[in-house]
């Protein structure tokens, strides 16, 4: 593992882009992926991805993407994580797209602290609200599909980043406009669904504050 100069420009921007992304739908799955990866000496990682490849590092990271794996398959629990993450996630997306270019200017690094924390703000934001949608159904395997696929897509990104940088980059940019496409559609339908409880609950209140008294018998 060494710097920067064995890495041309395309291949640091499409991995930038992708640990970005993927961050903002399995962070701790990146961290142990790209960690062990480096670990095992099967791939060259950039300076600053080195740290991943820490043995503390990678068992805490392992630790959080089991924990991760199955909270992300139980309906309403997988929301609430989502919830917590948004504190997380977005941070260490801008963090990590960084530290791709640890060893280069400040220049760089700032932008692509920019890139991946925009990038991790769009995906992590179109899980979330989709997986709001999904939890509506009473039946748990579409949430199982969707958290399956979602590590699927987190893994096959990885890859292409790696392996073939410009279609890593081509897909990213697909994923973008599915996600300008995406969260308004999923965030308008969360926003229906919380105005339709808030009216039933002040109904109900209404309801009880309505209904008349008994009137005592008379003597």
């Amino acid at each position: 593992m060494g710097g920067l100069e064995q890495f041309d420009v395309w291949q640091l921007t499409a991995l930038a882009a992708a640990l970005g992304w993927a961050s903002g739908i399995r962070l701790y799955a990146v961290l142990f992926i790209v960690g062990g990866l480096g670990f095992l000496h099967w791939i060259d990682l950039p300076g600053g991805l080195q740290l991943l490849a820490h043995p503390w590092v990678l068992t805490a990271s392992g630790f959080m993407f089991f924990v991760e794996f199955f909270a992300d398959k139980i309906p309403g629990v997988d929301t609430l994580w989502d919830a917590v993450h948004t504190f997380i996630r977005i941070p260490a997306g801008a963090a990590l797209a960084a530290s791709v270019f640890g060893d280069a200017s400040a220049a760089a690094g700032v932008a692509a602290a920019i890139l991946g924390g925009t990038l991790a703000a769009g995906s992590h934001l179109a899980k979330t609200g989709s997986r709001a949608v999904i939890n509506t159904s009473p039946e748990p395997f579409s949430n199982w599909a969707a958290s399956f696929g979602e590590e699927l897509a987190v893994g096959t990104v990885l890859w292409l980043a790696f392996a073939h940088p410009i279609a890593a980059l081509v897909v990213v940019g697909l994923l973008v406009l599915l996600m300008i496409w995406l969260i308004p559609k999923v965030w308008r339908f969360v926003r229906r669904l919380l105005g339709r409880f808030v009216d039933g609950g002040a109904g109900t209140r209404r309801d009880a504050t309505a209904m008349p008294t008994r009137n005592s018998p008379d003597v």
